[in-house]
């Protein structure tokens, strides 16, 4: 499967974009993918099942993507709250140069991907949506969802989505062991074989 490096910084092979339609948002939008990064073909089960399933972000403030792809969850965000600003990361260059080439063909100017390092450290997000990468191994998912995770604004919500049999559970009783008591996480939902888990940040 050419996408199962897609956590590579720079996959190998050419960087060749392809056109892609999907329906985001309630409408096809027409946007651009290539190899090398994840689901290369279309929106795939897991993120679908988050975008089907979730209530729609903070209509302001800053949103988050964890692991932008070539754009889905954040093209949604977006469209769905044009005043919020959209930040979504990902490790793959491709991804990055995909989401932002994807946001400008769709006239979206509240979206900067970019490499997590350089969102400005004192930013916090009113929502965080992801399907974060859990084939990346258990330390290196943990010390993501870590960096990310404690930088929700008060009365924030992150929303992810995580199979049932990668885990769902057992990443649910982690991360509630992990954040500190301003935080509750709890199981949604659901659907298809996927767990949406909610992380709420308490107001201040």
């Amino acid at each position: 499967m050419e996408s199962a490096h897609y956590f590579s910084a720079q996959p190998a092979g050419p960087f060749t974009r392809k056109p892609l339609t999907v329906e985001l948002a309630g409408a096809p939008r027409h946007l651009q993918t290539s190899t090398g990064i994840f689901s290369p073909d279309g929106i795939d089960k897991g993120t679908a099942v988050l975008l089907g399933e979730v209530p729609d972000p903070s209509p302001e403030g800053n949103l988050l993507d964890i692991g932008c792809g070539w754009g889905p969850i954040a093209l949604t965000m977006a469209l769905k709250s044009p005043s919020a600003q959209v930040h979504a990361v990902d490790v793959n260059e491709r991804c990055i140069a995909l989401t932002n080439e994807n946001a400008a063909s769709l006239g979206l100017g509240n979206v900067k991907a970019s490499l997590p390092e350089d969102v400005p450290s004192d930013v916090e997000f009113d929502t965080i949506w992801s399907n974060p990468p859990i084939r990346i191994g258990k330390e290196e998912l943990h010390r993501l969802l870590l960096t990310w995770l404690p930088r929700l604004a008060p009365g924030g919500n992150a929303w992810l989505v995580v199979q049932k049999n990668l885990g769902s559970d057992s990443l649910q009783r982690w991360l509630a062991g992990e954040l500190d008591d301003s935080f509750a996480v709890s199981r949604e939902s659901t659907s298809k074989s996927f767990r949406i888990l909610r992380v709420r940040r308490a107001s201040r």
